[in-house]
C-alpha cells in the first residue's frame, strides 16, 4: 500500500507553500497562482510549522466572491479554516481518502512526529498514487495471466 511518505518523495519539493493569518486574501490568491496550488497552509509564526489554519480556492469563493468582500483588504484570518485535520507520513492513501470523504476536504497536511509540518497532500496526489498502484497490478496480473515472467 503506498503512504503519503512515497507521495510525498515522489513529488519531490518538500516545499509547502504558506501565508500569515494577517496577510490578505489578495495576497494569498496571489500565492496560489504562482505556485499553482490551491491551497495554502496558514502559519502564524509562534513557532515554526504552527498551523493556525489553511485557505483555499473554495474559501476564498464561499467567503469572499460570494458575500461581496474586497480581497486586498480581507486577511486571510478572517477567511481560513481554523480547524485543519492532519495526517502523519506513515498513514495509507486509502486512509487519507477516507478521512477527506468523511471531512469533505481536499487537501491534508503531513506532520511528523513533532507535529512539525512537513507536507501536504491534495486529493489529486492521492488519486495518482492509486491509479498508480491500481495499473501496476494490473500489469502484474497481465503478464501472469499471459505466461510472461517479470
Amino acid at each position: 500500500m503506498t503512504t503519503v511518505a512515497d507521495i510525498l518523495r515522489a513529488k519531490g519539493s518538500a516545499e509547502v507553500h504558506s501565508v500569515g493569518p494577517e496577510d490578505s486574501m489578495l495576497e494569498a490568491l496571489q500565492r496560489m497562482a504562482e505556485h499553482r496550488i490551491g491551497a495554502l497552509m496558514v502559519l502564524d509564526g509562534s513557532q515554526p510549522g504552527h498551523i493556525a489554519g489553511i485557505v483555499t480556492e473554495r474559501d476564498y469563493a464561499r467567503k469572499i466572491v460570494l458575500q461581496g468582500r474586497n480581497s486586498a483588504t480581507t486577511p486571510v484570518r478572517e477567511v481560513m479554516t481554523a480547524s485543519v485535520h492532519c495526517v502523519d507520513a506513515a498513514q495509507t492513501c486509502e486512509e487519507c481518502m477516507a478521512l477527506m470523504t468523511r471531512q469533505r476536504i481536499r487537501h491534508l497536511p503531513v506532520l511528523d512526529a513533532q507535529n512539525q509540518l512537513i507536507g501536504l497532500v491534495s486529493i489529486g496526489d492521492l488519486v495518482k498514487a492509486i491509479i498508480s498502484e491500481q495499473q501496476f497490478t494490473i500489469d502484474q496480473l497481465e503478464h501472469y495471466i499471459s505466461g510472461q515472467r517479470g
